[in-house]
């Protein structure tokens, strides 16, 4: 059974963009990258809503013909248009989205349950609104944090309020990078 993993870059006070979808503040460098491609490598595709899914298409498929793409860059960029995705959209014409990307109108549970069931890796959730929705079904199985060191101080919290109340998550691993980023890595209990 695959696991669903919310994977996820966030200021130190709790917010994945800034004021105007802002991510500058955002601490990517390579280090930090090739790992990120050594976690995502595997998985077994990427689940995103419309506007990351649009985000990522106007970058990623022609990235690696930049020539000064780093090479963890030029290797994401494979990886992106390799990996099979999954775009929750309800706004999206049914037309082919390329970039071996599947279109899906919404979050049914029953659906991602046989997807989950489906062979291959583990999949990403991405994009906060979707992350919202697959949290709200309690479809979230594990959790990969990356907290960059900055306070950014308002935008757009990673985790909304919810009802539902505490949920109880088991620590699985840390880790540092050399520019302060510090992974968190959640599972359930």
């Amino acid at each position: 059974m695959r696991n669903i993993i919310l994977m996820m870059q966030v200021s130190l006070d709790g917010y994945f963009e800034g004021p105007d979808g802002d991510i500058s503040w955002h601490r990517v460098d390579k280090e930090l990258h090739q790992y990120m491609n050594d976690e995502i490598r595997p998985l077994g595709g990427f689940l995103s809503g419309r506007v990351t899914h649009e985000l990522m298409a106007a970058y990623w498929p022609t990235a690696d013909a930049d020539p000064a793409a780093s090479a963890p860059e030029a290797e994401f960029a494979g990886i992106w248009r390799d990996m099979p995705k999954y775009v929750y959209s309800r706004t999206l014409p049914d037309a082919d989205l390329g970039w071996n990307s599947t279109l899906v109108r919404d979050v049914v549970p029953a659906e991602v349950a046989a997807l989950k069931a489906a062979p291959g890796g583990d999949l990403v959730v991405g994009g906060a609104d979707l992350a919202a929705a697959f949290l709200r079904h309690d479809l979230v199985d594990a959790y990969r944090i990356f907290v960059h060191p900055v306070r950014i101080g308002r935008g757009r919290a990673l985790f909304p309020p919810a009802d539902g109340g505490l949920v109880p998550l088991r620590l699985e691993g840390t880790r540092t990078f050399g520019n302060g980023v510090v992974q968190l890595r959640y599972g359930r209990p």
